[in-house]
């Protein structure tokens, strides 16, 4: 049995010429340009390159994103409260929808992340009360919500909040609110107003705990009736990778919900271990945090094997790597490509599956009437016959009429 035929799908086509008379006994390339699943990385770089007037930072990070479009096909761009408005009332707009129109017209899928959050909030929000840091929260989710509508439509809405009212490392905003409020409460306002702002987006609860304490949130949010379009799950995995046992225990315990869902934020590095007894991860500080070419090896073997059980998993939607680049978050050798560009084994490990392993190219032939049958992965492609092109999206099984363009 194909563990992918839920990712596959089969037109039956009927290939016409310019003119209108059937492409009969044709040879067509059947291409496939983009999946649907969103294969995702971080691309905060993208916002960074909106602002960068040096030419020699910009050609480098020019060549960097360039690596990261043959690649992917969905994006995460920042939209941390504190950073995106780090004074009331000056947001950083402007970079981040031309970074976010760059990237669509790329073909590239982009999500907000996120909209609400306790940790890199907005200091200048603690100088009001409780009642007011909730009035401005909604209306913050009201405002970039809108002003984004139609060129991102998928959004972390809320992030992390199983930690969010017992979080004690430093006082905030949104710890204060959600302690009043109570969890439930807080992702229902924060959701009815993301989905009032874009009744069509997907809309994410995010977390890295993924133990039965998301498990009973997400059913008290449920019953709440919030609208949640998806389960985000983060995989930071700094002290060494999940495991097959780990990882089908999620994948098991979650889809119970019966929602889609998405690996946000995944992280396998290739260097040395972060010791096992860090509980919260930013408390390993270091110089540097190198990578290794055992660490490499390592990183690829692990991403390999993630990414098949993830695309195999009929309800999983989206994962995104967090880091394209090493020496980001905490400096670890999370990336694809070192600090320098050069790309790592997992570079070429991705690449081979996903546009290799999972991406179908396929030479055709009509019949004497014009007709083929084309099966693939899902996505959208582009066929080529000796009289001309036509474009295809194939989402599920179908049957329909292509007239080539000379």
């Amino acid at each position: 049995m194909d563990q992918l035929s839920h990712r596959k799908a089969s037109a039956r086509l009927r290939i016409l010429n310019p003119d209108g008379t059937p492409a009969a006994n044709a040879q067509v390339q059947a291409d496939q340009t983009s999946h649907q699943f969103l294969f995702g990385c971080g691309a905060f770089d993208t916002v960074a390159l909106m602002k960068i007037t040096d030419e020699a930072k910009r050609a480098f990070i020019q060549e960097r994103l360039g690596k990261w479009l043959k690649l992917f096909n969905y994006a995460t761009l920042p939209f941390y409260w504190g950073r995106y408005e780090p004074t009331e009332g000056q947001t950083a707009e402007r970079e981040t929808m031309a970074a976010a129109k760059w990237l669509r017209e790329k073909g590239v899928q982009v999500k907000g992340h996120p909209l609400c959050w306790h940790t890199a909030c907005a200091p200048w929000l603690m100088q009001y009360s409780n009642e007011e840091i909730l009035r401005r929260q909604l209306e913050r989710i009201h405002r970039d919500v809108t002003a984004f509508k139609g060129v991102i439509d998928l959004w972390d809405v809320i992030n992390e909040v199983v930690i969010m009212p017992v979080f004690d490392r430093y006082d905030n905003a949104i710890t204060r609110i959600c302690k009043v409020l109570g969890r439930i409460r807080l992702v229902k306002e924060v959701f009815t107003a993301a989905k009032e702002a874009n009744p069509d987006a997907v809309l994410l609860i995010n977390d890295f705990n993924t133990s039965i304490s998301y498990e009973n949130l997400l059913e008290g949010l449920l019953e709440a009736d919030v609208p949640i379009s998806a389960i985000g799950i983060q995989s930071h995995q700094h002290q060494g990778y999940w495991g097959l046992e780990k990882l089908n225990n999620v994948l098991e315990r979650f889809s119970r919900f019966g929602l889609p869902i998405h690996f946000t934020e995944n992280t396998l590095i290739s260097g040395e271990l972060m010791p096992s007894h860090i509980v919260d991860l930013n408390d390993w500080q270091v110089e540097s945090w190198p990578s290794t070419p055992e660490g490499e090896e390592r990183q690829a073997r692990e991403i390999a094997e993630m990414y098949s059980v993830l695309f195999a998993h009929p309800q999983v939607e989206a994962i995104t790597t967090w880091d394209f680049n090493d020496g980001l978050w905490l400096k670890a050798p999370s990336g694809f490509v070192r600090q320098d560009n050069s790309e790592k084994p997992a570079y070429y490990t991705l690449r081979d599956l996903i546009h290799g392993a999972w991406e179908t190219h396929a030479a055709l032939a009509t019949d004497a009437d014009g007709y083929l049958t084309l099966e693939g992965f899902k996505g959208n492609y582009t066929i080529k016959a000796a009289r001309g092109t036509a474009s295809l999206s194939l989402k599920e099984n179908m049957t329909c009429t292509l007239t080539l363009t000379e």
